[in-house]
């Protein structure tokens, strides 16, 4: 069977407060200073040349670029799944023990520049202290070098993890460097049982997240940590069928540096089956996820970490959305408390102006057609959901498309029995793929790549990178329009274990993400491949006498 005709993955297939030194982490913010020095002093120039009567026989100097120093490359990851101790009714929620079979495990890729050299880089906790060193910072300046780029990589595995950190690594040369971190958390007993992972995010000041469920026997806490050294203020915008939801407790949220907030979303938004969070910071940035589970009675629903998407847009595109057999999934749904155990995809709108959005499904072989037309139109400031029940089983990748712009998120649901533990994932919006991607991979598991091509013609080239640092010999896959790709990833290359790949796409839009799963378990999760590192940027700086 060729790569790009794999069946889907079946059976087989806090709080957290250090009071550490928070220095490892001034780097961003001295970047970001850095940075913000010289756009002024851009802006400055502009503006007394603008503002200023040039005098007679004045001369202009032509417009020149100005480098942006490089600030240091940085990923939080969220802790650990946990359970939800009781019945929470405010916005802060305490966390239990989850089960006696949890394992955690962070891996963390960072990438050399062409010449090889590996910029010092480390994992710590997000109040600063060390928990371990990826690679050591460099002697001496960098180098360009002559002729194809010679690979390497920095890779550090901790586990257990038991609360949230942070993986950084320093700028090589005036470049940021590329850095990817997953964290993979499992369990086979307890009511959160289940696959749940996440790629470490860079803290931002604005994000989407879509798919929270907080009505009977689901739980969705959306938590937000401060990586930096100065306080962050979140205010909270919540969407859901009906329109946006009007919470007080959802403005004015402080989080203090180095720490990590919970907020249990069914004390703002009880009862909301399909609920979207806008979320937006001023001060310190902060990065978000949504742990989000099901019980259903006794049996466990599963878990899994709801991650930003893209923002809005009039185009919205997921890729790794893995569907079972639809027989066996819509008789699961049928039972009572099993309505979305079945994939969908659901959109939020946060203008007033209702969307009509346009669905597509593309599989191994094609273009597939939805049952229900794909058509399905979304009221201004509300989230709605279409469910893909009735779609053959396959490897797929959705866009959605509307003259209106919105946000999205596609549901991947495994497990046909009712009396038997399921779980689920939810793929967000990315955007396309560009250049030297790097991805983190769990060490063990079932992994896939999946990449779709919605039209036209594109090439994909990913290359593996090795536990001992080596990056190994890249594989192209020459893709059609309007088709999905899902590749098996072994576990070794050569003699190594496989902790990553960088992963690169050329012609029209690709679109990516990781499908991770348990051999002979119903588990699943799906992470969207991350937008590669930036290179040097530069502003103009125009400077008249």
């Amino acid at each position: 069977m060729s790569e790009d005709q794999k069946q889907p993955l079946d059976a087989k297939t806090s709080r957290s407060a250090s009071k550490g030194s928070r220095s490892s982490n001034r780097g961003v913010i001295t970047g970001v200073l850095s940075a913000v020095a010289i756009l002024a002093a851009g802006g400055g120039a502009v503006a007394a040349a603008s503002m200023v009567p040039e005098p007679s026989g004045g001369i202009t100097m032509d417009l020149r670029q100005a480098d942006v120093p490089a600030g240091r490359a940085l990923g939080v990851c969220p802790e650990p799944a946990r359970l939800v101790n009781g019945t929470v009714v405010g916005t802060d929620a305490d966390f239990s023990p989850v089960s006696t079979t949890a394992a955690s495990a962070l891996n963390a890729v960072v990438l050399s520049n062409p010449a090889g050299t590996v910029p010092g880089s480390k994992v710590t906790s997000l109040g600063g202290d060390a928990v371990e060193e990826i690679a050591k910072a460099p002697t001496g300046t960098p180098t360009p070098t002559a002729g194809p780029p010679v690979l390497a990589a920095g890779v550090a595995s901790v586990s257990p993890v038991t609360s949230p950190t942070v993986v950084t690594s320093d700028p090589v040369g005036n470049e940021q460097a590329s850095l990817a971190a997953n964290l993979s958390y499992s369990a086979t007993d307890g009511d959160l049982r289940g696959l749940a992972s996440a790629q470490c995010q860079p803290s931002g000041n604005d994000a989407w997240l879509v798919g929270a469920n907080t009505s009977v026997g689901r739980t969705a806490v959306l938590n937000l940590s401060n990586a930096s050294e100065t306080p962050a203020t979140v205010n909270l915008e919540l969407f859901g069928s009906q329109g946006q939801i009007q919470a007080p407790g959802a403005r004015g949220l402080l989080v203090a540096p180095g720490t990590t907030r919970s907020v249990n979303l069914a004390g703002l938004a009880p009862g909301e089956t399909q609920l979207a969070v806008h979320v937006r910071s001023t001060g310190g940035p902060v990065a978000g996820t949504i742990q989000q589970s099901v019980l259903r009675g006794l049996a466990p629903g599963g878990v899994e970490y709801l991650s930003p998407g893209a923002g809005p847009s009039n185009q919205q595109v997921m890729s790794g959305v893995d569907i079972q057999d639809p027989a066996a999934t819509k008789a699961l749904a049928g039972k009572s408390g099993f309505s979305d155990a079945v994939p969908a995809l659901q959109i939020a709108v946060p203008g007033s102006t209702d969307a009509v959005v346009q669905v597509s499904l593309y599989g191994s072989n094609g273009e597939r057609k939805i049952p229900n037309g794909g058509v399905v139109t979304v009221k201004g400031g509300t989230v709605a959901t279409m469910n893909l029940d009735g779609i053959p089983a396959g490897s797929y990748t959705v866009k959605a498309t509307s003259d209106v712009s919105f946000v999205a998120s596609t549901r991947v649901t495994r497990g046909a029995k009712a009396e038997e533990a399921t779980d689920f994932a939810w793929s967000p919006a990315s955007a396309r793929l560009g250049s030297q991607h790097l991805v983190a991979v769990p060490r063990d598991g079932l992994r896939f790549l999946s990449f779709g091509v919605p039209e036209g013609r594109g090439t994909v080239t990913y290359a593996p990178v090795t536990a001992d640092g080596k990056v190994g010999k890249a594989v192209d896959v020459d893709m059609s329009g309007g088709t999905t790709s899902m590749i098996e990833l072994p576990a070794k290359s050569g003699d190594a274990l496989i902790a990553g790949y960088v992963v690169s796409a050329s012609g029209d839009p690709v679109y990516g993400a990781l499908v991770l799963g348990k051999e002979g378990r119903a588990d699943v999760s799906v992470v969207a491949i991350q937008d590669a590192a930036a290179g040097l940027e530069k502003v103009p700086v125009s400077v008249g006498y």
